[in-house]
């Protein structure tokens, strides 16, 4: 290289570092922690319903912190879920707000951004105890009591029937701790009021497989008289299958969580009942709570959140 050639790359290095140090010199480093929220399907509309929540709550407090969101295609892919923790990990975030597709395969990952140093908050469905205690880790719940939720809407169904009618639970799916509190709830409700729970068998959260087990159900009982849905997706399949049955105004259908959807069908009394558990403000209530332990205002702890019964009547 000529003795011009290197005097330019010379010249040309010490602008480019001039430059540097004048563009760090001017930012400002971001101090606001970044939270993650990590949730189950978003083709569920409760899980949209708890997105939209978490971005408006943000869009008031982008002062605080910033917000990363990811949410799965189906219930589930729990592999993709534990993928999107592990990339949160990757990009560095200060919190973790987690609704798990699973109560048991979550676990670990989890366990795994904490020993790194991140808040992690469990949302929605709770992680399971006996595998908290396995792997010595506790992780704080905040959400609602699914249990009493789907008493609640059990107790409503059963002023409708007479004891000993036949009644059929469609659950959530097997490893979520908040479908088995809801089958236990729906469970309570029934036996309590002496009706007969004929059958009961998962439909895995998702509308199209809940509808040909409600099919099969109905077939199975003809006398029955009530179909109990662990969620609201599950619930729209139940009414799909009652309607091509013909039997739309012969059996009651019971959902939870008070989607959209199921707003409609409960105005046109297609539904009888159904629980909110205010989607919208329960990613708010994880995060702010995420906040709080960042800051030092709080320490983890389980923290319960309102569950309420919805009837057409109070819509």
């Amino acid at each position: 290289m000529s003795h011009s050639n290197r005097w330019i790359v010379k010249v040309l290095a010490v602008a480019m570092m001039i430059l540097v140090v004048a563009s760090g010199g001017c930012r400002k480093k971001d101090d606001r922690p970044t939270v993650a929220l990590v949730m189950k399907s978003l083709a569920n509309e409760f899980f949209k319903t708890m997105e939209e929540g978490a971005r408006a709550h943000h869009a008031e407090h982008k002062d605080q912190y910033n917000l990363e969101v990811r949410g799965i295609k189906d219930e589930t892919d729990v592999t993709q879920q534990i993928a999107y923790v592990e990339l949160m990990m990757a990009q560095g975030v200060d919190a973790i707000v987690i609704a798990p597709a699973d109560s048991k395969a979550l676990v670990a990952v989890c366990k795994k951004a904490m020993d790194a140093g991140i808040v992690v908050v469990n949302i929605d469905n709770k992680f399971d105890d006996e595998v908290l205690r396995d792997k010595k880790v506790r992780i704080p719940f905040v959400g609602p009591d699914n249990r009493k939720g789907a008493r609640l809407a059990g107790v409503y169904l059963a002023t409708r029937l007479n004891p000993g009618d036949k009644v059929a639970i469609i659950e959530g799916a097997p490893n979520a701790y908040n479908g088995i509190q809801r089958k236990a709830g729906f469970e309570d409700a029934m036996i309590g009021s002496s009706m007969n729970i004929a059958a009961s068998q998962t439909g895995y959260w998702e509308t199209d497989k809940a509808q040909p087990i409600a099919s099969a159900l109905i077939n199975e009982h003809p006398d029955l008289k009530a179909l109990l849905c662990a969620n609201d997706s599950m619930a729209l399949g139940a009414v799909a299958a009652l309607r091509d049955a013909g039997k739309s105004d012969d059996i009651y259908v019971v959902g939870f969580d008070n989607i959209a959807a199921v707003q409609r069908l409960l105005k046109e009394g297609r539904i009888l009942c159904t629980v909110d558990q205010h989607a919208d403000k329960l990613a708010l209530y994880g995060i702010q709570y995420a906040l709080d332990i960042l800051a030092g205002k709080a320490t983890p702890a389980d923290k319960e959140t309102p569950v309420d019964l919805v009837t057409a009547e109070m819509l």
